[in-house]
């Protein structure tokens, strides 16, 4: 009788719980083709507001694959992703059909069924803590699986917000939502019941419990999952003492990897539940996931025919399964709203991996077996500082990169506004950076309990991270500066000032450049390598921290060694107490570009050979500079060469120094000097000297836009011919040149302007142009450019810098032309893309004034055609017309392309005798375009 009443109170209590969270029942029947969807639905909604609610909001996020123009669209372009934007009418996802009906079984009226926000209106308030039903039937068409990873593929269908469920977020907020694919939970505290109907012998996985055949039952605090399939894939279930649970995958993996996975996820799974308190019965990996989730950087590296693995295949399993479950069940057991509380789960997401790899690869490298790697009977890689960067150095790292371009950003930036590569640098790295500095200040234990029972205390409710942080605080006051963290881009730097030997003790001195309680962490070493750490508490706005411990042979000090802390610069975090670099930094010189190593000065001796031009011929030189693969506020580069084509010293020389105010209007404000002294002609050099100063202006790091101011004063030197003496040409001159530059390199629609105008004391001229680029098919391109050029001021006594028509003069030596002076011959026919743009020989110059109108268009593959007309005035003659008209070969688009004059101003091309000579081409020998190319879509 006991056990009765102890049963039916245990049953009424469940079901008391149930009746207090909202329910969802779905049945859901799959076309024979798996691209439409037909669902009756039935949503129990309940208020958990504190006011009364007129209407319900459902989200609708199917109607973000209907067509062009909709966010999601925006997004993948943003990403570098065109395929929706260029999708056909059957790969699209949209509503087909709709009805809603309330209790009282009345329909409710819609507006616009392919709305991503519907407003369902209710006839009467829903009163806090009670609830409606609303009954739902619609038919939809499913997307192709290629643009999200969700929809329908030739393999399976993936079923994830595709169906119409109420936005849970804020009820009282009507601000609109829209589907842009960031993996957001916007379902939770909702028990699910899920039929499918599908048609043949299908195999369904879930993140749900399979009750029957195509039937899902359960609470989750997620939002659902399906795949669809005709394979069966695998799961794998745990059953040890602490941990029972199963994992199931939505994508086929090899024997190898589940025997691996066999052996690991135990680990994993003990070790994350050490550390936040519970691990989930039910783990669903889809195919999305584990591509968004797993390890960065231990890919194999593929050059060529050539293979080189980084880690062995059972690394590789655990590393990227461990990022992976410990993000899944962050996600199953903590509810936020990602777009404004990412930071949280991401960021312990990396504290459990940094925890992790602590553990068990503490030694581990960076570039794994890479460096072992044998050439030859060499190991070049060991010669790289990389090959001795440790695994767990990556998160800092990441971060250093990202903030030395000034493109970091706030850590409780909205997610949607994060560029790709700041999601993982900042709101994972950095943030989990921060919880592992705290955890090490505070002991890893206490840090954990705190951790497992805030996650405890807030199971199935939507939480406030920064709470967390507050009681953090009240746990170690050290931590009370992490609030701030969040709302501001971070510049925090320690400084070891210098240390004074005294007796048995050295006097240290720390600088930090915040008014900030900051803790550091100090560590001395012995030149046997006995190391010993302190932590050093700061107080409020003291900035100057003095520190006595005891010298015991103490050889170097360093502060938050191995990136432990997300500081601003940790090339003064180290000094030694013995030798010439006594209180001071060691320099080192090294020959390729690398990862730097703050505890040197680091000179890079890069050896050169290039082909400059055909009067310098090949070029030998060696370049002096401090540039590692990070960049720095001040730079220096020198570059003696001999030259081939003269047997006589050239080169050039650079220094910079970049202001990078992280809260401005300004994002990089440069100063620098430069000069070179190279040949331009058979026998003639020139010298030109340079100051310059470059404003970029402040970017949303997810946009495409750019947009700067430059400034510079050029004084240029040159021998002259003979000839050039009897024309009175300029041997010296200077000239100064200000203008103003826009680009935006957005994928679809890629447009700049610029606007300069440059002058010296006989001439000033004014120049503006703009360019747009239309990707109207994938890989199909139309570009408009509009120059024109006016000077309002002519007093020159040549053409030298008069405006080109098909020729540009390079009197600034800027164009790195092959063939600078050349006038015939195979390095005459370069083609470059400035002033009239021109492609056919069009003999003259502009002295007055030009216009000029280029087009160019895809015609198939490789093959476009273009077309240049302008009109241009030279001083005391009428104006011209001209026009020419060709075929253009991207052979490497925007690198190297040939152009073939067909008809101009001069006639029909083809049946000139020389037409071999009249042949153009493009050749851009630029490796930082290919960079800046090649990075677009991740800031």
């Amino acid at each position: 009788m006991k056990k009765f009443c102890i049963g039916i109170f245990l049953i009424f209590g469940i079901v008391q719980v149930s009746a207090q969270k909202d329910s969802i029942y779905i049945k859901a029947k799959l076309s024979q083709d798996n691209k439409t969807l037909e669902v009756n639905q039935e949503i129990i909604y309940h208020n958990h507001s504190e006011k009364s609610l007129d209407s319900i909001k459902l989200l609708n996020w199917i109607s973000a694959y209907k067509k062009r123009g909709t966010l999601l669209v925006y997004r993948k372009l943003e990403d570098r992703n065109n395929s929706l934007h260029f999708a056909q009418k059957h790969e699209l996802g949209k509503v087909l059909e709709l009805n809603i009906k309330n209790t009282e079984n009345q329909s409710i009226p819609i507006n616009n069924i392919s709305d991503e926000n519907l407003y369902v209106n209710l006839n009467e308030s829903l009163q806090p803590g009670k609830s409606i039903k609303l009954q739902l039937q619609y038919k939809m068409q499913l997307p192709d699986k290629k643009f999200t990873g969700y929809g329908v593929s030739a393999q399976d269908t993936a079923l994830k917000y595709f169906f119409i469920v109420p936005d849970h977020f804020d009820p009282e907020n009507n601000d609109e939502r829209d589907f842009l694919d960031t993996e957001e939970s916007v379902n939770f505290n909702t028990y699910w019941t899920v039929d499918f109907e599908t048609s043949g012998n299908n195999f369904i996985e879930s993140n749900l419990e399979q009750t029957l055949p195509n039937s899902f039952k359960g609470y989750l605090d997620s939002d659902p999952e399906f795949i669809i399939s005709k394979n069966n894939f695998p799961e794998i279930k745990i059953n040890a003492e602490d941990i029972k649970t199963e994992i199931k995958f939505g994508y086929h993996i090899t024997p190898q990897e589940i025997q691996n996975l066999e052996f690991y996820l135990p680990l994993q799974l003990r070790f994350i539940k050490d550390r936040i308190g519970f691990i989930p019965e039910r783990i669903f990996i889809s195919e999305k996931f584990r591509a968004k989730e797993d390890f960065f950087g231990n890919n194999d590296i593929r050059f060529w025919t050539f293979r080189f693995k980084l880690f062995s295949d059972a690394e590789n399993t655990d590393l990227d399964y461990f990022g992976i479950i410990s993000k899944k069940i962050l996600d199953e057991g903590i509810i936020t709203d990602k777009e404004e509380n990412h930071w949280f789960k991401n960021g312990l997401k990396s504290y459990l991996e940094i925890q992790y790899l602590k553990k068990f690869y503490s030694d581990k490298k960076l570039l794994g077996n890479l460096p072992e790697t044998n050439i030859l009977g060499l190991k070049p890689l060991k010669w790289f500082h990389a090959s001795r960067v440790k695994l767990l150095d990556r998160y800092g790292l990441a971060y250093q990169y990202i903030m030395s371009q000034n493109l970091d950003q706030k850590i409780d930036e909205p997610y949607s506004y994060l560029s790709n590569f700041n999601d993982m640098a900042i709101s994972s790295f950095e943030t989990g950076t921060l919880f592992n500095y705290s955890a090490d200040k505070m002991g890893e234990e206490k840090f954990n309990n705190l951790l497992k029972n805030y996650i405890a205390e807030n199971t199935d409710k939507q939480i406030t991270p920064e709470d967390f942080l507050d009681q953090l605080a009240k746990e170690d006051a050290s931590t009370s500066y992490l609030k701030g963290f969040l709302r501001e881009k971070n510049r925090i730097n320690f400084k070891l000032k210098n240390f004074r030997a005294k007796d048995d003790s050295l006097n240290i001195k720390i600088v930090k450049n915040t008014d900030e309680a900051i803790p550091v962490k100090l560590e001395t070493e012995t030149k046997e390598g006995t190391k010993t750490s302190y932590w050093i508490e700061t107080e409020k706005n003291e900035r100057l921290k003095t520190v006595n411990l005891p010298s015991e042979e103490v050889y170097k000090i360093t502060l938050n060694n191995d990136y432990i802390f997300p500081e601003a610069n940790y090339r003064d975090n180290f000094l030694y107490t013995k030798g010439l670099f006594s209180n001071a930094k060691k320099i080192k010189f090294k020959l390729i570009k690398d990862i730097p190593n703050p505890e040197f000065n680091e000179i890079y001796l890069n050896p050169r050979i290039r082909f400059s031009n055909t009067y310098d011929k090949f070029l030998i030189g060696m370049n002096f500079k401090n540039q590692s693969l990070f960049d720095q506020k001040f730079l220096y580069s020198l570059t003696p060469y001999y030259s081939t084509g003269t047997q006589k010293l050239t080169g050039s020389g650079a220094v910079s120094y970049s202001f990078l105010p992280a809260e401005s209007i300004i994002q990089r404000l440069t100063f620098g000097v430069s000069g070179s002294y190279f040949h331009y002609d058979y026998d003639l050099s020139y010298q030109k000297t340079s100051f310059s100063t470059n404003i970029n202006f402040r970017k949303n790091p997810r946009s495409t836009v750019s947009r700067g101011l430059s400034f510079s004063y050029s004084y240029f030197e040159r021998d002259l011919s003979q000839k050039m003496i009897l024309a009175n040409d300029y041997g010296k001159y200077n000239i100064w040149t200000a203008g103003y530059g826009y680009s935006d390199n957005q994928m679809i629609h890629e447009k700049s302007f610029s606007l300069s105008t440059q002058g010296m004391e006989d001439y000033n001229k004014i120049t503006a142009e703009g360019f747009y680029r239309w990707e109207f098919a994938p890989r199909q391109k139309l570009s408009l450019r509009l120059f024109a050029g006016y000077f309002a001021k002519n007093e020159t006594r040549n053409n030298t810098f008069d405006y080109g028509i098909s020729r540009v003069s390079d009197y600034s030596f800027a164009y790195n032309l092959l063939g600078q002076s050349a006038t015939s011959g195979v390095l005459s026919q370069q083609y470059v893309l400035a002033d009239g743009g021109f492609k056919s020989f069009i003999p003259g110059t502009a002295n007055q004034w030009i216009t000029s109108f280029n087009v160019d268009s895809s015609v198939w593959k490789i093959f476009h055609v273009y077309a240049d007309a302008g009109l241009y005035k030279n001083k005391n003659n009428p104006t011209q017309f001209i026009w020419d008209s060709g075929v253009k070969v991207r052979v490497i688009p925007d690198f190297l392309e040939i152009f073939l004059p067909v008809q101009s101003s001069l006639g029909f091309e083809p049946g000139f005798k020389d037409y071999g000579k009249r042949i153009r081409y493009t050749l851009v020998l630029n490796l930082s375009t290919i960079i800046n190319a090649a990075r677009r879509g991740w800031y």
